[in-house]
């Protein structure tokens, strides 16, 4: 049966201030414009504000500013974004688990799974593991020697902890996430390649969110830290010795090469590239697809990308910049002919 609430209880759970009818039942969430009489929707875009007045929806998300555009009942918050988000775990299915370890399962005898854990089908336990209560460990996982899943932490499914990878309470990792394998450390012998031994592993604290698909490699000496709270999107790759402050968040497909230390409350839009042995003060965000190549010390918004433009401007504009050097030199030697034919003429004028 589909969850169903009064917007008196909705209001009452997320934090905002109900307008309208705390009665109206609400049984789902919808966008502006395809919202029905028993869906709540959200407004935080300005460029929505046409779908904001001809909506549907039984009732809204909003600022106060904008209650004037709505048509129906309303929750007002400073912050609709939040509230939304807080409004959608009202409709989203929890996972119905109870412990217990698959038949189908391959658990190591020196392994210690708490009762109340999940252990589902196809999944490797190694041996010293230890998988703490309420925690899942889903279809096809391996878990490494002497990993830790903390309380309440899930592997969705064909998640990897290598060895000695520790995570912190309720941490979500999504498919194909690969945690604790070897960082890239390779030594060069007269052009050949000699590997370096990765002998750190991988800290992630509490209510950490890893994306499906993004790893994160062990250090070469110390550990990998990922802090509190971090939210990292998919396809990212993090190497060895890199840490991740609290509460910091990147987006898909960026890049941080090693022993670069992030700090807390950044943003890393996609795409971002970041280079090795550098730091990010706290409160740095990075735009997409700039690259990151020098330490950013103060808080603020960097942006190195070039946008998207149609390809003739673009040749024309890489013309252009070949040209710079010469044009700086012509420059300055035309300064220095001003500056000498300035110096001569107060010199005659005296």
């Amino acid at each position: 049966m589909s969850a169903s609430f009064t917007l008196a209880e909705i209001a009452e759970r997320c934090g905002a201030e109900l307008r309208g009818d705390a009665d109206c039942r609400i049984s789902g969430v919808e966008t502006l414009e395809h919202a029905g009489a028993d869906q709540i929707s959200f407004f935080n875009n300005a460029k929505y504000r046409k779908f904001l007045r001809e909506t549907r929806a039984a009732a809204v998300i909003l600022r106060p500013s904008d209650a004037a555009d709505c048509p129906g009942n309303m929750l007002l918050t400073d912050n609709p974004y939040l509230v939304w988000a807080r409004v959608t775990h009202c409709f989203s299915p929890s996972p119905n688990h109870q412990g217990g370890i698959h038949a189908s399962a391959t658990v190591d005898a020196d392994a210690r799974i708490d009762a109340s854990a999940v252990v589902a089908a196809g999944a490797v336990i190694g041996a010293g593991a230890v998988i703490e209560a309420n925690a899942y460990v889903g279809p096809n996982c391996v878990i490494g020697r002497e990993a830790v899943l903390g309380q309440g932490s899930r592997l969705l499914a064909s998640v990897v902890l290598m060895d000695r990878v520790r995570l912190g309470k309720n941490c979500l990792i999504h498919p194909g996430a690969v945690i604790g394998s070897d960082g890239f450390g390779l030594a060069n012998d007269q052009g050949r390649w000699e590997k370096v031994a990765q002998l750190g592993s991988v800290v992630i604290g509490d209510n950490v969110e890893v994306g499906a698909n993004t790893t994160i490699d062990r250090g070469a000496i110390h550990d990998t830290r990922i802090h509190d709270g971090v939210k990292l999107d998919n396809q990212i790759q993090v190497a060895h010795n890199v840490e991740i402050g609290e509460n910091t968040a990147i987006a898909a497909c960026t890049g941080i090469s090693g022993s670069t230390r992030i700090g807390s409350g950044c943003t890393l839009a996609g795409g971002v590239g970041v280079v090795g042995h550098i730091e990010l003060a706290d409160g740095v965000h990075v735009s997409g697809a700039s690259v990151v190549s020098r330490s950013l010390r103060e808080p603020g918004v960097y942006t190195g990308g070039v946008l998207a433009m149609p390809h003739k401007i673009w040749q024309k504009n890489i013309a252009r910049i070949k040209q710079l050097d010469s044009m700086a030199r012509r420059l300055k030697t035309l300064e220095k002919t001003l500056a000498r034919l300035q110096g001569e003429q107060d010199d005659g004028g005296d």
